[in-house]
């Protein structure tokens, strides 16, 4: 069973280019730099939410 979802997405071409470079220099896939991403700020909010004083106090 595929566990992943697909899903198209648009971005202005200046970030769809800082992106790839990004993803360049840390020898992934745009896809993987995306989710790379966007695992990292999940793992974020997630810790603040955790946080007694929360991401703003």
């Amino acid at each position: 069973m595929n566990d992943e979802k697909r899903t198209t997405l648009r971005l202005p071409e200046d970030l769809h280019q800082w992106l790839a470079d990004q993803a360049r220099a840390a020898h992934r896939s745009v896809n993987a730099e995306i989710v790379h991403r966007l695992e990292g700020e999940r793992a974020a909010a997630v810790t603040d939410a955790e946080s007694p004083r929360g991401r703003f106090g």
